[in-house]
């Protein structure tokens, strides 16, 4: 039995110890054994087998979620979780990939003319700057349109998501997001470079995802500059609040 979870697995790779750990206290109790590999576009994929795998495959969507697969299980009006992906690289929006390979690998839109009128007339490149966002971020969508025809997706950001964006560029507190690593190794960073004093909160965003908010004061930057080096497989996002 295979389940595909919602999150991916890439940069360093760390991620694999990672999702072994969790799985081990999550279902390690269990007649079943596991295999984690990656699919097309870094999802982790879990194979399990043994007595138990029906419990184990439950148990681990509800802790992880599952990707849809095919685009015939995506509904308008649902709301999906992904990640961020090929940012910046078309001028008409952002595209989040939620999961589905089948009939082809799909991804869903966000168009342009929906961040415009929900973050004010900028270009896609100068709100994604100026948010942070960077590839594998995980956001939460809602589809407002699905063409199978056409196979195409589109949607807009949850509720949910979009109060969190708001607390997120309004607080008045620098944060780094840092993609392609988990949490433990952007901690050793702080550590080694003595900057964890500078940092108020760490969140994990996901298995390799971690947003890092800042003391007041303290820049994203310079905190940037000095853990980038530790981190070399990281890729790092900044909302910077003017001093």
């Amino acid at each position: 039995m295979e389940i595909v979870i919602l999150e991916k697995i890439y940069g360093d790779r760390s991620g694999f110890e990672k999702l072994n750990k969790k799985l081990k206290s999550l279902i390690g109790d269990l007649e079943v054994s596991w295999k984690i590999r990656i699919t097309q576009k870094q999802w982790a994929k879990i194979s399990l087998e043994g007595e138990d795998e029906e419990v184990s495959a439950n148990l681990i969507r509800e802790e992880f979620g599952e990707v849809p697969y095919k685009l015939s299980k995506v509904k308008e009006g649902e709301t999906y979780r992904g990640k961020f992906i090929d940012l910046g690289k078309v001028g008409y929006g952002v595209y989040v990939d939620i999961g589905v390979f089948s009939p082809t690998p799909k991804d869903v839109l966000i168009p342009l003319y929906y961040l415009k009128s929900t973050f004010g007339d900028k270009p896609a490149r100068q709100l994604i700057r100026e948010f942070g966002w960077i590839d594998h971020l995980p956001v939460e969508l809602e589809i407002t349109k699905v063409e199978f025809g056409a196979r195409e997706m589109e949607g807009k950001f949850s509720e949910r998501q979009l109060k969190q964006i708001e607390k997120w560029t309004t607080d008045g507190y620098d944060k780094i997001f840092v993609a392609g690593t988990i949490s433990e190794k952007v901690e050793e960073a702080l550590i080694k470079t003595g900057h964890s004093r500078d940092v108020k909160r760490l969140e994990e965003l996901g298995l390799m995802e971690t947003l890092l908010v800042l003391k007041k004061g303290t820049q994203a930057p310079g905190i940037i500059k000095e853990i980038g080096p530790h981190l070399k497989a990281a890729v790092f996002g900044a909302i910077k609040f003017e001093e």
